[in-house]
């Protein structure tokens, strides 16, 4: 199978070009700039994709690499910095640009290259940049232009380099992903050949070579990953594993039946129900503090898992749900600023005994572990669940937490979600759900005065969850909505709509 090797130069669209190689079929991964060309020798890239970022790269300490990577023998993309620093290490100079361009600008090219195969002369592309290539590399020639950035593209087929000072994976560019095409199939020859249909016979291969005769422990959350994970392993060592699914009582509307159902009877998979409900509730008494409650949700679940681990007695593998996203945003699979932490990421736990950690989704982007999911005959109800914090409905309700807001907001989110499938909108949104407010209000209802909660609707547009704009739902679709919590959860008098984006908000309440 082909392999693409995206060195990370920090840039903030770096994952988003990863997951446009491997939308086109071709299996790529991340590292950082700082590889040395023994591990590139070792990878064996087919191909080479130099990516952004935010450095000039006539300045000091401006990150490089070893210009003996253009003498590999395998075709190079530079976007942006990425051919900013493939001119400058063979011979072109940069400078900082007369006009700077950022946003939507049109670009026209000469029709001469293979990169810009069936798409029309004039197009929109996505610039972002204040440095410019102002005379390029001996042997490479200019193949497309915009009014600000004379070398908007240049090209040296004769070695199979390639640079665009645009962003192809950005939707905002209107022919990207046949871009990205031309390079891949028509520079680079490559074909289709990463799909999950392929990846489950590899994943299962190498998960029993691996786990061997020992024994497995995965924590089951109830979302996609989790679950992706369980299936695959027990496809791969069957009764090995065993599942430990802490139900803290604060899983929307029938999850927990839902994914134990799935798992035991479908599956076949060992899994241990904790129902703790009435536990995490009482330790959530009276806090109201957001921090303090997510602490709280964590630390209990780790000792109800802790307790339930010990239960099982030797166990070599903890098996985890982590995705590729994780690895690349904590800082481990490149060179962009660490983004977040992830419970999944950074070594064994330090309070129960395992031998050594699997993950094996470690390599997958979201969209491809749900792919994943139905290849291995999980139900489409689950795969295509909509993301859900570890801490559950506790950070989408707003100050204490009871259990009777938890049943409150269990079936408000509920009627959002299938009215959401009703008006068939369920897998073109970003992420929604429904909130408690900590608001009451006066209100109406049989001709009686109400002094009852107020439940907040929040739907989201995201491309990495880092931005996120809100979505405008159809008013017919809010009306309906609205209608039935007010109508059919008791205790709820009123139901908003966030119209906020990310940034300023969080695109969770908590």
């Amino acid at each position: 199978m082909k392999r693409v090797l995206i060195l990370d130069f920090g840039g903030q669209y770096n994952l988003l070009i990863a997951r446009r190689v491997r939308e086109c079929g071709v299996y790529c991964e991340i590292k950082s700039f700082r590889i040395t060309m023994d591990e590139v020798r070792a990878f064996a890239p087919d191909a080479l994709i130099f990516t952004g970022g935010p450095a000039t790269v006539f300045d000091p300490g401006a990150p490089m690499v070893d210009p003996a990577l253009f003498s590999l023998g395998v075709p190079v993309l530079g976007i942006c910095y990425g051919m900013q620093l493939m001119m400058h290490l063979l011979g072109g100079v940069c400078q900082r640009a007369d006009t700077r361009e950022y946003g939507k600008t049109e670009i026209l090219h000469t029709g001469a290259s293979l990169l810009f195969r069936y798409i029309p002369e004039r197009a929109v592309y996505w610039m972002s940049h204040g440095v410019e290539v102002a005379q390029a590399a001996p042997g490479f020639r200019i193949v497309a232009s915009s009014a600000g950035c004379r070398h908007a593209a240049v090209e040296c087929p004769e070695r199979r380099l390639y640079g665009v000072q645009f962003h192809p994976e950005v939707v905002h560019t209107q022919y990207g992903r046949q871009i990205l095409e031309n390079f891949l199939y028509g520079v680079c020859g490559f074909a289709r050949e990463w799909s999950m249909a392929s990846y489950v016979d590899e994943a299962v291969a190498e998960c029993r070579a691996r786990i061997g005769s020992g024994r497995v422990l995965l924590g089951l959350s109830g979302g996609v990953d989790s679950s992706v994970a369980a299936a695959l392993l027990q496809r791969a060592v069957g009764d090995q594993l065993t599942c430990i699914f802490v139900d803290h009582g604060l899983l929307r509307l029938n999850e927990g039946d839902e994914v134990e159902r799935v798992m035991k009877d479908q599956f076949h998979v060992d899994v241990r129900r904790v129902n703790a409900r009435e536990l995490f509730l009482s330790k959530l008494s009276g806090v109201t503090e957001p921090e303090r409650k997510r602490k709280i949700i964590g630390e209990e679940f780790i000792r109800v898992f802790e307790a339930e681990a010990k239960k099982i007695g030797k166990v070599e593998f903890l098996a985890q749900g982590t995705i590729y996203p994780d690895v690349v945003e904590s800082g481990l699979g490149g060179e962009s600023t660490v983004i977040k932490s992830h419970h999944n990421v950074g070594g064994l736990p330090d309070y129960v005994d395992f031998e050594d950690i699997i993950e094996p989704l470690r390599r997958l982007f979201k969209d491809e572990v749900r792919q994943l999911g139905l290849e291995l005959g999980l139900p489409e109800s689950l795969v295509w669940r909509q993301p859900f914090p570890g801490p559950g409905l506790g950070v989408r309700i707003i100050g204490e937490i009871t259990a009777e807001k938890v049943e409150i907001l269990q079936k408000a989110d509920a009627i959002f979600r299938q009215e959401m499938a009703n008006a068939g909108l369920e897998r073109s949104v970003s992420q929604y759900f429904a909130a408690l407010t900590n608001m009451r209000s006066v209100g109406v209802m049989g001709d009686e005065r109400t002094y009852d909660y107020a439940v907040a609707l929040r739907a989201v547009e995201t491309q990495d969850f880092m931005t996120a704009t809100w979505t405008r739902l159809p008013w017919e679709l809010l009306d309906t909505v609205s209608g039935r919590i007010v109508g059919e959860v008791p205790h709820v008098n009123r139901v908003l709509y966030d119209v906020t984006s990310k940034p300023p908000a969080t695109v969770e309440f908590e």
